[in-house]
């Protein structure tokens, strides 16, 4: 097995073509007194994936506030398919689809192995200060760009 391509941000995972691989390991933690991961906690790790991406392609949280720009979620579907459980290495995989004016289109998995654990189609919304709808910033467009669906 070969290690994944290094990337300025070790903790910010890696790309495989268009898609973005953010490796997650299960603790005690993020389970409930069964040892399944509990629901709401793989919101969590979508989370991290989306912004990883973003981290990993050059596009920081702080620096989008500074531009009077941040991201609202205004919709978002889950399947879940399998549990995890504690002590799984599992890999969020995201990729950046569309991008509609102030609108994001996600698509997420979240997988051990072969096995699908979870799948997200996301609606993200770029908002101002003031929580209006607004374009994103050019920085995250020349981004994020090369990466979209073609």
């Amino acid at each position: 097995m070969t290690a994944p391509p290094a990337s300025p941000e070790p903790s910010a995972g890696w790309l495989e073509g268009r898609e973005h691989v953010l490796p997650v390991r299960i603790y005690y933690e993020d389970t409930d007194f069964t040892g399944v991961v509990y629901h709401a906690n793989y919101l969590r790790y979508f989370e991290r994936g989306r912004s990883d991406f973003l981290r990993l392609v050059g596009v920081s949280h702080t620096e989008l506030a500074a531009q009077n720009a941040a991201f609202t979620i205004t919709r978002m579907e889950i399947d879940y398919r399998r549990a995890a459980r504690v002590d799984d290495a599992l890999l969020v995989r995201t990729t950046y689809d569309t991008v509609k004016g102030p609108r994001l289109f996600i698509a997420q998995r979240i997988v051990r192995g072969e096995d699908l654990i979870a799948e997200a189609r996301v609606q993200a919304a770029c908002i101002d200060a003031a929580g209006r709808a607004r374009r994103p910033p050019p920085g995250l467009a020349e981004a994020i760009g090369p990466l979209l669906a073609p």
